[in-house]
């Protein structure tokens, strides 16, 4: 018979795999495209498969098993599957499936599930980088060099440029910070006028900051791009062959075969253009069609979603005064930090429940102190 904690850790695998079924079954019905479609779709049919293989190692201890209660990070990804699409949660999948991927090793008599699992984080890894392809591809034609450079798109877009992470973190910061201050200025005991202009004032002084240094991140990151693209390009003019020996070392140190890597570097040095491409995404880690994203849109996406998250705490003092007002905010803020940490769930492999409420203990901590801060200045002051 299995011990208590082998049966709680059976019950865990089962219901991950379900819902990792549930997800796989949500991305199988909104994708358009149907080779896509048709491996999601058996994708979701492999994890209901290793689900059945923790449901009866529970039945042969005895254990009923109950009806299965999709988490809430599983109804958030498939809440944000339906409304933007595949490419917004595909990153999120394959950072998931890649850190799972070995859950099963050490797993007693779990040798096939172990591999399936592996299996399933290359292949959902490839199809981030297939979508990234009209945009990033590195055109290396055929060989190793291509699998290696989508591999490496990939890592990019899963596990340091992710969108959505970025957007919650961003819209965390305005709620947080205008938290903060409010709960300050109150702490004071400013009366609510003084307080909501405040808060609109910090709304809009943050936004306006964030988008200005977003801009200017960009803006200089694309500067810098240009610079080193011109600078390989004049390189590549005139010291072609220290340019093919470069790319061939490159592919080499990825662990191609030396003799196929100098194969695809020649390969891609008969067109300047292509060549020139590839060093900048294999050499300097540029993509040249984007030179890291359009800093007017960075800077207008910074602004929105801090605007968003400082609202939270501003809003009750346009309807209420006092005590009251501070109340809702105090609750309102509450539910954007639980927000933001259902968010975050997707990224840092936690429940949504531990999550939300680390979330909710740390921001109040946070204005708790500013309140106390802005008490303690207020007699001074005064």
């Amino acid at each position: 018979m299995a011990t208590a904690q082998e049966i709680k850790r059976f019950r865990r695998n089962l219901a991950d795999e379900l819902d990792s079924a549930a997800v796989y079954d949500t991305l199988s019905a909104v994708e358009k495209d149907d080779e896509r479609r048709r491996i999601f779709a058996e994708l979701a049919a492999s994890e209901r498969e290793h689900a059945s293989v923790w449901r009866e190692k529970l039945a042969a201890n005895g254990v009923a098993v109950r009806p299965h209660r999709r988490s809430a990070k599983t109804h958030l990804l498939q809440t944000l599957t339906r409304t933007f699409g595949p490419s917004l949660v595909l990153p999120t999948v394959a950072a998931a499936e890649y850190a799972d991927r070995d859950r099963y090793a050490r797993e007693p008599g779990a040798e096939r599930l172990s591999a399936q699992e592996q299996q399933h984080a290359a292949i959902v890894q490839a199809i981030v980088a297939k979508k990234r392809e009209p945009e990033h591809g590195h055109g290396h034609g055929n060989g190793n060099g291509e699998v290696t450079g989508a591999t490496e798109s990939w890592h990019k877009g899963a596990t340091s440029g992710n969108d959505l992470r970025a957007a919650v973190l961003g819209a965390n910061d305005g709620l947080v910070s205008n938290f903060c201050l409010i709960m300050g200025v109150a702490g004071a005991g400013s009366v609510n006028r003084t307080i909501l202009l405040t808060g609109l004032a910090g709304l809009v002084a943050g936004a306006c900051s964030m988008a200005l240094g977003e801009w200017l991140s960009v803006t200089n990151a694309r500067e810098l791009a240009r610079t080193q693209i011109a600078k390989e390009a004049d390189e590549l003019e005139h010291t072609p062959d220290a340019e093919r020996h470069e790319l061939a070392l490159i592919y080499q140190a990825k662990g191609i075969d030396p003799e196929e890597a100098h194969r695809v570097a020649a390969q891609i040095m008969r067109n300047k253009d292509e060549a020139l491409n590839t060093l900048a995404r294999e050499e300097l880690g540029i993509d040249p069609k984007e030179l890291g994203g359009n800093p007017w849109t960075a800077a207008a996406v910074s602004f929105g979603l801090f605007a968003i998250g400082a609202a939270f705490p501003t809003a009750p003092f346009l309807w209420a005064h006092g005590v009251p007002a501070i109340a809702q905010s105090v609750a309102l803020s509450a539910c954007g930090l639980a927000l933001v940490g259902v968010f975050t769930s997707l990224f840092n492999g936690r429940s949504a429940t531990f999550s939300a409420f680390r979330q909710i203990v740390i921001g109040l901590a946070a204005a708790a102190f500013t309140a106390g801060a802005g008490r303690l200045l207020g007699v001074s002051i005064s």
